[in-house]
């Protein structure tokens, strides 16, 4: 296994780095203030690429690797998760099924919009009855002639409201259960859809998630995604390409929490003498540090088995599963490090306690990350 970066990948992590430090960061707490993302950090973000990250070069993207990807992604989750979810669920389940199943014809046509960041994309497969259970959706797709008629709620959709191109999974066969969901590209101007309610988050300000409304949605039958029937296989691959990818942003968070933590060790004197050099302390700062590397370590691995096109069912829930709970162990131990200052909203690492905990449930449950481990295992063991 080889994670050395390429020059090129290696200049164009210097400059994301730069960028996070002297452009997102200066904004972080206007971010959570307004909940909102300032126009001028997101037309900077489109000047540097950070939107075509998972996009070929041929229509218009950076084409950047895995392992690459991972690289500027463990750079973007230094700063604010409000931000750095706008950015990620863009370039991984927001992208990579038009990337990975599209044909010609779609990729021409949506890619190299969603490349330069004129055009966002979203995920939609989650609704009121169907969130770990992915399979038992409602919103249907009828064909009529040469469309297919979208009837249905989405909810939880992450860019809802900032995102023009939607990868929806809809039924077209109630009879086939898991088999008769289909995929769509659906654009936000289709009649027949609209964003419904934003959704009031503990954390993530900036990024907005709301419900998506289809009511006799006219779906073209040219943005079919793949093949009829194959949408929740399509859901499972998309959902498992961006599992390293979500774990690299977790471990940017991490890296980010500790650095405070170790700053602040240094600098807070308690009884004489820094907290750095209370065991207690130190001895958090420790299992903080190790638990960073181990993630380090594993999610580079499979990142690098993502891009040799190899099987990571199993690996990718691996990796979901421990990349969110170490965020929300570093996290918690971050704050208790802090102490009262940990917990004041005027701190950055009060934020990323409660931006931590959804990592434990978006892009599927720790609970059914141990489910798909457990049913690989048994494939392996049978």
């Amino acid at each position: 296994m080889n994670f050395e970066l390429s020059e090129d990948i290696q200049l164009l992590k210097q400059n994301v780095r730069d960028f996070i430090q002297n452009e997102v960061e200066a904004v972080a707490m206007q971010i959570e203030e307004e909940n909102k993302i300032p126009q001028r950090i997101i037309d900077l973000s489109k000047e540097i690429g950070l939107f075509g990250l998972s996009i070929p070069e041929e229509y218009g993207g950076l084409g950047v690797g895995m392992v690459g990807k991972c690289a500027l992604y463990e750079e973007i989750g230094q700063t604010h998760n409000g931000y750095t979810t706008l950015i990620g669920a863009h370039t991984g389940i927001g992208t990579v099924g038009i990337v990975e199943m599209g044909n010609e014809e779609q990729k021409k046509k949506y890619l190299p919009y969603m490349a330069s960041g004129e055009k966002l994309g979203a995920f939609a497969l989650t609704e009121p009855e169907a969130g770990s259970n992915a399979s038992n959706l409602k919103t249907t797709a009828v064909k009529k002639g040469d469309k297919y008629i979208l009837n249905g709620i989405k909810h939880y959709i992450t860019n809802a409201t900032e995102a023009s191109i939607f990868t929806v999974m809809a039924v077209t066969d109630p009879e086939k259960g898991a088999k008769g969901i289909t995929s769509f590209i659906v654009e936000k101007d289709f009649p027949g859809f609209k964003v419904g309610a934003i959704e009031k988050k503990m954390g993530l300000k900036g990024s907005h998630s709301a419900e998506l409304l289809f009511e006799d949605c006219e779906v073209p039958i040219e943005n079919v995604l793949g093949k009829e029937g194959q949408g929740y296989v399509n859901a499972l691959k998309i959902l498992a390409n961006g599992r390293a990818g979500l774990a690299s942003r977790n471990l940017g968070s991490c890296q980010k929490l500790l650095d405070l933590s170790v700053s602040y060790a240094k600098n807070r004197i308690q009884f004489g003498r820094p907290l750095l050099n209370h065991q207690a302390v130190a001895h958090m700062l420790a299992e903080m540090a190790v638990e960073i590397e181990a993630l380090r370590s594993f999610t580079y691995r499979v990142a690098w088995m993502v891009d040799q096109g190899m099987k990571v069912i199993k690996e990718a829930a691996m990796l979901k599963l421990y990349g969110s709970e170490v965020y929300n162990r570093v996290a918690d131990k971050a704050v208790q490090i802090h102490g009262g200052l940990g917990y004041i909203a005027d701190y950055p690492v009060e934020r990323f306690y409660r931006d931590a905990r959804i990592t434990r449930i978006y892009e599927g449950t720790s609970e059914i990350q141990k489910n798909i481990i457990a049913s690989q295992l048994e494939k392996e063991y049978s």
